[in-house]
């Protein structure tokens, strides 16, 4: 077994440069902090780990492991032709608010709108990167171009403050076929902030998940139950 250790602030160096566009998009507060680049590392892990590191499982801290972790290894060689990265749906609709303007000017559109049919957009409290895919994908390296991330923003009105997720969400609204979507028992969020604000009526539709939980996710602070 080998442990290497990375230098937050080397890597914060690397990163700064290609995520400092996409920053004012999706970050918290306003303007671009250099700090902030760290919550984009996953959206350019390809481009700063050496080559001979192909796949990578990023992960949160909050997160309580039901299963051997192992098994989520296996997920990567069920990616169709073109995904890049393994990511599970947003469990709430913080993304029905976020892009409601959008949402408002295309009634009929799936932005937003809850699982199994609808687009809720992303959670990154597990992902797994294809190192390799993401090198080799002229796409997901054109959506990293401030021009690409300008367009899209603009287009969906978008405005976010939870980093990589953000981006993430957003790309999948416009090119769903980067991402293969993990099972809700990869990432089985807890937290229930959006019940009690505002969209207590359509909650349960982005909430459920059915199937025996393989990791939990404690998210916004949220007790993870005992076994």
């Amino acid at each position: 077994c080998q442990v290497i250790v990375h230098d937050v602030n080397e890597l914060t160096e690397k990163l700064f440069p290609i995520v400092e566009a996409m920053q004012k998009h999706f970050s918290a507060g306003s303007g671009t902090y250099y700090s902030d680049s760290i919550f984009f590392l996953s959206v350019a892990m390809h481009r700063i780990m050496p080559k001979e590191i192909t796949r990578i499982i990023q992960v949160d801290l909050d997160l309580k492991y039901k299963t051997n972790i192992r098994d989520l290894f296996d997920e990567f060689d069920d990616f169709s032709e073109g995904a890049v990265i393994g990511i599970a749906r947003e469990m709430q609709p913080v993304y029905r608010h976020t892009f409601w303007q959008y949402r408002r000017e295309n009634p009929q559109t799936k932005v937003g709108e809850p699982p199994p049919d609808g687009l809720p957009g992303f959670n990154s409290g597990v992902l797994l990167l294809n190192l390799e895919a993401m090198r080799q994908s002229k796409l997901y390296n054109q959506l990293l171009e401030p021009t690409m991330v300008q367009k899209l923003t603009e287009k969906y009105h978008f405005k976010g403050h939870l980093g990589d997720q953000d981006f993430f969400t957003m790309v999948g609204m416009e090119h769903p076929e980067l991402f293969h979507v993990l099972d809700c028992t990869w990432n089985r969020q807890l937290c229930t902030w959006w019940r009690d604000h505002g969209y207590s009526d359509v909650f349960d539709q982005y909430f459920q998940c059915e199937g025996e939980v393989r990791i939990y996710h404690g998210n916004c602070n949220t007790p993870i139950p005992e076994d």
